[in-house]
């Protein structure tokens, strides 16, 4: 441990943003680094606990891909940024995507956070790997003996991504399957360049290029291709197709025109930015709309900011789950993730947000384009509250209330693997194997919607589990 007073000594000190009036009028990232003089003193506020929550020790729900956080904190504090690097990326193959678009549970599970003053994990974090690249510290890791083992990846997410650098690694020859015509699954298309810029995606694919990885882009296994075709090809198979099955509300009015998922919105604006074409599709505008959300999570969160850089006139997110606490409860709560009132910064950009409140009907024009919603307080058993009805003018409705499932048509119908009861892909805990020989599955498609650090986690597994199939036994980490 580098400084042992650190944590006494020092006030937590996090990155700021750009202000709101200057971001909101371009799709660039605005988070202002952090000088390394200030990320050392920050990094040297780790107690280094003696059970160290914030990496997930014995289930508590720290970092999903159990960061050695005290450690890599520590050597930032010294200076040694080349060997922090080398600890992080023994845990998480990428964490300029979780350092930019995590919620960051383990900051929640800092003994610090008893006090409201949690280490600054996720910006050190950030500042390592993006000093790393910088000063190009990171390089293809290419394997020194081939197993002479195909392993095919289906989707390149997260989950995919991960799973795919970690086998190619142990040796095997991996090829990766996207329907699209990018790589990066919901990193490109779902979440907008204001929080994620696509570069460094695109810097991450050319390392997996140069690690061995063969890419298959506008293949869509199961369509394209049959999944049988894909099984005879290769020793190995995954399934990290994520859960793209949007939840819908199906109320009167539904079919009106101008109501949209946030899925078919988001990736046609990270399309535009990326000057990538997306045909047959109806083109999704809030530009002088006055748009409603309707859903409260991340999702909804980045419909809001990318209808702020549209020039909605006017923004209004509805979230049907009662307003949260502004504090937890620390007893009750620590060291897990606490239920409590955030604000993201698309919210902060200009949103009115509406707590406990169901939409009852969508109201719309003779020409048949959507108008207005017509909504209803409910109480904490959503049970609508009599005589509290209001109405909400709406150009634009975009549906953000989450994903219940992965799309059967093609690869999963196709392939005939068994699903859970909520329709996501059917596998062992353990090893994630599926019912179908030669087959696993992770990520989202596993899982159901979750955060990128658990798909990360779930590919690395995942990866581990196919190459002690493969080999027998595996170096690759648990």
């Amino acid at each position: 441990m580098g400084k042992v007073t650190g944590f006494l000594e020092l006030d937590r000190q996090d990155r700021k943003y750009r202000p709101a009036a200057d971001r909101v009028r371009n799709f660039k990232e605005f988070f202002i680094e952090l000088p390394d003089q200030t990320l050392q003193s920050q990094a040297s506020r780790c107690m280094d606990c003696g059970i160290p929550f914030c990496h997930d020790v014995k289930g508590l729900k720290g970092c999903p891909v159990n960061n050695q956080i005290p450690d890599w904190n520590d050597l930032v504090y010294r200076g040694e940024w080349e060997n922090a690097i080398a600890d992080l990326h023994s845990t998480n193959n990428f964490p300029e995507f979780t350092g930019r678009i995590c919620p960051a549970p383990c900051e929640a599970s800092c003994t610090l956070n008893i006090i409201d003053n949690p280490v600054t994990i996720k910006s050190i974090e950030c500042a390592i790997v993006d000093k790393a690249w910088k000063n190009g510290w990171i390089k293809p890791q290419i394997a020194e003996e081939k197993t002479g083992k195909k392993v095919a990846v289906i989707g390149s997410g997260p989950a995919g991504l991960a799973a795919s650098q970690q086998l190619v690694r142990a040796g095997h020859e991996v090829h990766l399957y996207e329907k699209n015509s990018k790589l990066g699954g919901l990193l490109r298309y779902g979440i907008p360049d204001f929080k994620l810029d696509k570069s460094h995606i695109d810097r991450r694919i050319n390392q997996l290029s140069d690690e061995g990885i063969i890419f298959h882009t506008n293949v869509n296994v199961g369509i394209d291709i049959s999944s049988d075709e894909i099984i005879s090809l290769h020793d190995a198979i995954i399934l990290a197709g994520g859960a793209e099955m949007p939840r819908d509300l199906p109320i009167q009015g539904r079919n009106f025109k101008g109501i949209h998922y946030a899925m078919d919105f988001l990736p046609q604006q990270n399309r535009r930015v990326s000057n990538e074409s997306y045909v047959n599709s109806q083109e999704i505008l809030a530009t002088s709309k006055n748009v409603v959300v309707i859903g409260g999570g991340d999702t909804g969160s980045d419909c809001i900011g990318t209808s702020i850089r549209q020039g909605a006139i006017s923004v209004t997110q509805l979230e049907i789950m009662p307003e949260p606490p502004e504090k937890e409860d620390k007893l009750s709560t620590w060291p897990n993730w606490p239920l409590k009132l955030r604000t993201s910064s698309s919210q902060e950009e200009g949103a009115n947000r509406e707590f406990s409140v169901m939409t009852q009907s969508f109201e719309g024009d003779a020409n048949g384009n959507v108008k207005k919603l017509h909504c209803i307080k409910v109480d904490k058993d959503f049970k609508p509250i009599e005589g509290s009805e209001f109405h909400i003018k709406a150009d634009l409705v975009l549906l953000a209330m989450g994903f219940v499932s992965p799309k059967f048509d093609g690869l999963l119908k196709d392939s005939k693997v068994n699903l859970d009861n909520r329709k996501n892909v059917l596998a062992n805990t353990t090893d994630y194997k599926t019912n179908l020989d030669k087959v696993w599955t992770a990520g989202d498609m596993r899982r159901g919607q979750s955060l990128v650090v658990w798909a990360i986690r779930e590919g690395r597994q995942c990866a581990r589990a196919v190459d002690e199939f493969l080999m027998g036994n595996s170096l690759l980490p648990r």
